[in-house]
């Protein structure tokens, strides 16, 4: 199973904005690369050759922006087509705005888990109910993504999406996947985790082996 994350900035200024003391862009990638993506493509315009510089030594790769005849679904389908282009066993993508900058690293993992269990579904990450950022889209379902009329902007391309494919929001306690640049960053809310597993199971870590092995299921409270 392979997760890319492919972050998307219609500027290269905005991929450049110092973000914490980082181009924003070089943050989004050490995030994505920290909660366990790969590969990591990054869709933006580079006219002078900033973004790539701001890539130098990370996982990441570069990508020129697709007409923007597209619209925003041309843009993330092209960041998907570049990232299968480098991996071909991707079987998920996370779409990823640039502007989204707060989303925890545990989140990204917690995506790729629940992929792990429910690998045809397109997941939402969610704030106390609230639908955000990055959305893993499935690579069965790409070609939904490529259905979506230019004029859709970036909301109503995953709203779309979740109209014609199976989807779920996870709740990952995560302030970041709804607060993007706009709120700075000591505004944040404070980060909860989720309140269930993502991946949706609850049972104990060993309990598959004691299983196949034809054994009872660890006791956690012998495990004080």
């Amino acid at each position: 199973m392979t997760v890319a994350a492919v972050i998307l900035s219609a500027t290269a200024e905005g991929s450049l904005t110092d973000t914490l003391g980082q181009p924003r862009v070089r943050r989004l990638v050490d995030l994505a690369w920290s909660g366990g993506a790969l590969p990591i493509v990054v869709v933006s315009p580079d006219p002078d050759g900033g973004v790539a510089s701001a890539l130098a030594g990370t996982e990441a790769s570069w990508g020129s922006p697709a007409p923007d005849a597209g619209g925003p679904a041309g843009q993330m389908v092209r960041g998907v087509e570049l990232a299968e282009s480098e991996v071909g066993e991707t079987s998920a993508a996370l779409l990823w705005p640039g502007r989204m900058t707060w989303v925890g690293p545990e989140t990204i993992t917690s995506l790729i888990e629940a992929h792990g269990t429910d690998p045809g579904t397109l997941l939402r990450p969610a704030w106390h109910g609230d639908a955000g950022w990055p959305v893993l889209l499935p690579i069965r379902h790409l070609d939904a993504l490529r259905d979506i009329p230019p004029d859709r902007m970036p909301p109503d391309v995953v709203a779309d999406l979740a109209a014609a494919i199976p989807s779920r929001l996870v709740e990952l306690g995560d302030p970041g996947v709804i607060h993007g640049v706009d709120t700075p960053f000591v505004d944040l809310p404070a980060y909860e985790g989720p309140p269930d597993p993502p991946a949706g199971s609850g049972r104990e870590w060993g309990a598959d082996i004691a299983a196949a092995a034809g054994l009872p299921e660890p006791d956690p409270a012998s495990e004080v």
